[in-house]
């Protein structure tokens, strides 16, 4: 592909013709290598042996900051709700309205299932404790906040712990706090790292131990999650939540630069993410890429932006929109934006995606702040087994059964049959006895 600018700030990328070996032609960056990992795991093991002290000497050594009382005072979070201007409350209120709206309508009643004198009536049972992890740093996210505290609660969750790290004050900024308060949130840690994901597995002298640990973060804290859910201690999403991506497929329909500012959306987050064009009209690949390059470079996160675009920045021309969506399948990227003529064509062929967005008013900005369902989603690769944070991440499946006389009369000489078969003695016994057959 012959492409020409001042700059290239997306890597071009031509897959036409590479059939069956399309998988073979598209650069995946590797998000985690052997060192962050070995990293994080000594990191949580200081957490797990030294608690709280650990905890203030990582907080030093990561954020630069001596933090002496590791909770926010539970005051604090209605006061700073109090300061924060008043189209910040407001918009937060709207946002936490559409969350909450959103994750009522997921909730299921309990249901019963009767056949063959078998009744099994269904519950969901909420986790006793919740932590969320909010990401600092780069930025301020009172957004996350409400997209993993509002499900907790609406799922019925007993008691909500969050861990925020500290800014270079070691306080939480007045909007996260703000959010917390709005969300029911009941206690907030200035902790950041895979060290928040230690304390919030192992417990401390001051950070309670908890059921499920849900939020994104970087490849660190991503790590930590998966490195204590293989503990056994606590329960993790299945989706890395780690650095942001997006795809963004366009066709000639499309505004050049709003397709452009929608690749740029989530590599303003920084590095390790995607950012890919993908179409099949090399005017388009043309257009946006130079719309991409004029917007960085006017961009207040420019650096972060080029961070990311450096090793995850794409422009790939493909055949056909079959093709495309075939690319983005094998991407499987946290958001999909679909800005062609005709999108809902498209979604049937999505197979592998955090969220999609059809048409040009749906940039995924609407659903980082607005549109309901969690923006906590799949990353590297995880779409293609792992969904969306919902209310089930924070919920058990009961099953509660009760079998009448009828029932045991005619299943159980099956439950005989298939116990004998697997040498399981016991079992077969245990219907015998209750059928008057003897041992």
């Amino acid at each position: 592909m012959r492409l020409h600018y001042l700059r290239m700030v997306l890597t071009p990328l031509d897959v036409r013709g590479a059939g069956g070996d399309l998988a073979n032609r598209l650069p995946r960056p590797q998000v985690a290598g052997d060192a962050p990992v070995a990293a994080v795991r000594d990191i949580l093991h200081q957490v797990e042996e030294s608690g709280d002290a650990a905890l203030r000497l990582l907080t030093e050594r990561f954020d630069g900051v001596v933090v002496d009382d590791l909770e926010v005072a539970p005051a604090e979070l209605a006061a700073a709700y109090a300061r924060i201007p008043e189209e910040l409350r407001a918009a937060l209120v709207v946002a936490e309205d559409a969350i909450a709206s959103f994750h009522r309508s997921q909730m299921r009643p309990a249901h019963r299932h009767e056949r063959d004198g078998i009744r099994v009536d269904g519950r969901e049972i909420p986790v006793d404790r919740a932590g969320l992890y909010v990401p600092g740093g780069r930025a301020i996210y009172p957004s996350t906040v409400l997209m993993t505290a509002v499900p907790a609660r609406v799922a019925g969750v007993g008691e909500v712990v969050l861990c925020v790290p500290p800014d270079r004050s070691g306080a939480v900024p007045d909007a996260t706090l703000a959010a917390a308060h709005l969300a029911g949130v009941d206690r907030v840690f200035r902790i950041g790292g895979a060290q928040a994901i230690g304390a919030m597995a192992y417990g401390t002298e001051t950070v309670p131990s908890v059921d499920v640990i849900a939020g994104p973060g970087n490849v660190y804290v991503a790590i930590a999650k998966r490195e204590v859910a293989g503990s056994g201690l606590v329960g993790v999403p299945s989706a890395f939540a780690g650095p942001s991506e997006v795809v963004v497929v366009a066709d000639a329909s499309a505004s050049p630069d709003h397709v452009a500012i929608d690749v740029l959306l989530q590599a303003e987050h920084g590095p390790d993410g995607l950012a890919w064009l993908i179409a099949w009209d090399e005017s388009v690949i043309s257009a946006v890429s130079s719309e991409v390059a004029r917007l960085v470079d006017d961009a207040p996160r420019k650096e972060d932006m080029l961070s990311t675009l450096a090793e995850g920045g794409y422009a790939v021309l493909c055949e056909g929109p079959e093709q495309a969506i075939e690319v983005a399948n094998l991407i499987a990227p946290e958001h999909l934006e679909l800005m062609t003529a005709d999108p809902e064509l498209l979604v049937p062929l999505v197979r592998h995606a955090g969220a999609v967005f059809c048409g040009p008013y749906s940039p995924a900005s609407i659903g980082d702040y607005v549109a309901g369902p969690s923006h906590v989603l799949p990353t590297d690769g995880s779409a293609r087994f792992s969904s969306a944070l919902t209310v089930g991440d924070f919920l058990k499946q009961l099953h509660v059964i009760t079998v009448d006389r009828s029932g045991l009369d005619r299943l159980g000489p099956h439950v005989v049959t298939l116990a004998e078969a697997e040498g399981l003695d016991a079992h077969a016994r245990s219907i015998r006895l209750r059928q008057g057959l003897g041992s």
